[in-house]
């Protein structure tokens, strides 16, 4: 009879371990997200992105950055899908307002550029893992790669913004301008995070150039 208590008993004991574990992790894996999305231009936007992976394993920066720049290529996804069918109801429908087309159109090209360039700033940051703690010209060279296309994918999405000057629209473009705006500040916050990352790397970069 004993041992048949022996293991209901050991099962809830390991569960409630577990949970306890869990919860600890995660409330860590937050706590990090939380103090890393404090230096972001978008503080309370990053910790609203971010704090659904708190139940995964964030490995330090640079996953953590990594996970900021596919929220980023998510949004823009999804954005540029919104676009072009914007586009292609204006394009069938609006005749008389050519000009509204064109604007719409030049946003699917920006944000389409946006798309393009986060896609390669994740495979080149990927690329760093296999480098792990080294640094030399070859690593400082990828994270350059990584910065410029980062800085340009938010440079297209706060161009499309801007082509909507004003707050009296109609409530597709209000709609269209959010959404790009939401790109924008969530590529400003993953290329701070990479910043953060990045940083570290630079600053040993610098100390051991000035070794003797």
């Amino acid at each position: 009879m004993a041992q048949k208590l022996i293991l209901p008993s050991l099962v809830i004991f390991l569960s409630l371990f577990l949970e306890s574990s869990l919860a600890k992790h995660n409330s860590q894996t937050l706590t990090y997200i939380e103090s890393s999305c404090n230096g972001t231009l978008y503080p309370k936007l990053c910790i609203r992105c971010l704090n659904k992976y708190s139940n995964s394993i964030i490995n330090g920066p640079q996953h953590l950055a990594q996970v900021a720049l596919s929220v980023s290529l998510s949004r823009a996804l999804q954005t540029r899908g919104y676009l072009l069918n914007v586009a292609k109801e204006l394009k069938a429908i609006d005749h008389k307002n050519k000009r509204m087309y064109l604007t719409v159109q030049d946003c699917v090209n920006q944000i389409n550029d946006s798309v393009d360039q986060l896609s390669q700033a994740i495979k080149e940051l990927k690329r760093l893992n296999n480098f792990n703690t080294i640094i030399n010209d070859k690593v400082l060279w990828h994270i350059s790669n990584v910065e410029t296309w980062v800085s340009t994918a938010l440079t297209d999405a706060s161009s499309c913004v801007q082509s909507f000057p004003g707050h009296r629209m109609s409530k597709r473009l209000a709609t269209i301008k959010v959404k790009a705006k939401n790109v924008a500040e969530v590529t400003s916050n993953a290329l701070a995070l990479f910043h953060s990352y990045a940083s570290s790397y630079k600053q040993a970069a610098a100390r051991t150039t000035k070794k003797p």
